[in-house]
């Protein structure tokens, strides 16, 4: 009998080492992208939240005491707390002589300065207005931005806002649960204006600048609105959470002036 020689056929420990280095190396390349992306999104939701509204109440602060300075008091509004509470953009308007025997704002505030309060009791709402409504110079900030060339508070026209609905400070965050009737104070150096809340429009387009207009009144949805002059406040917000495709529009009506 011939006897066989056994062939040994011997498989490439090479290329299984090499397949084994490529497979981790794409195991940490996409667990480090992970951790990457996690990051990002902590940064986003969590860190520019909390610094925007820390900044945002110090500011606050620094305008209550500026005022009380100005008035030899302690700069505290009875019955507020100076602490405020916590919370994108959406236009011409127009602008007035004073309203209600209240003192409107003295001279037109400078670019991305800081001029007043606007307090939502409902939502638990203080933050600075600031002039502009640039994203580096006042939204990113927590502030609500004053769109240029609308109404200034107590003033014929609409006095219109823009403010984040989501990170930054989201001032704007919760203004959906307002609700006919709620009240909106804005706190200047010379006076108290409070508003109203009347109507609101859940959706519109970006570019619907009727919604700041003096007479606001949607351009997209022209059943919406007003077509009477008056003093009008308007809060406006991207929508839905977490986008910007559309805008989310609040408004109210200047019901009372009170003098400092």
């Amino acid at each position: 009998m011939r006897e066989r020689i056994p062939v040994v056929v011997q498989r490439n420990s090479r290329g299984r080492r090499a397949a084994a280095r490529g497979l981790w190396t794409g195991a940490e390349l996409v667990v480090t992208l992970g951790v990457v992306l996690l990051l990002l999104v902590v940064h986003q939701l969590w860190w520019t939240n909390r610094q925007a509204r820390s900044g945002a109440e110090h500011q606050v602060r620094a305008l209550q005491r500026e005022w009380g300075e100005e008035r030899g008091g302690d700069g505290a509004v009875p019955g507020v707390d100076p602490g405020g509470g916590s919370g994108d953009s959406g236009g011409p308007g127009g602008s007035g002589g004073a309203s209600g025997g209240g003192r409107a704002v003295r001279s037109a505030p400078r670019w991305d300065q800081a001029y007043a309060v606007i307090r939502i009791p409902r939502i638990g709402l203080a933050a600075p207005v600031a002039q502009g409504i640039s994203k580096s110079g006042v939204l990113d900030k927590g502030y609500v931005g004053h769109y240029p060339r609308t109404a200034q508070p107590g003033r014929p026209g609409n006095f219109a806002l823009a403010g984040h609905r989501n990170t930054h400070g989201e001032p704007f965050r919760y203004i959906n649960r307002l609700r006919r009737g709620d009240r909106i104070t804005v706190e200047t150096r010379d006076a108290v204006y409070t508003y109203t809340v009347d109507r609101t429009l859940a959706r519109t387009s970006p570019r619907d600048g009727g919604v700041i207009a003096a007479i606001p009144r949607s351009n997209v949805k022209p059943y919406t609105g007003y077509t009477e002059a008056g003093s009008y406040v308007t809060l406006t917000t991207c929508t839905p959470e977490f986008t910007s495709r559309y805008r989310l529009v609040v408004w109210g009506k200047l019901v009372d002036v009170r003098s400092r």
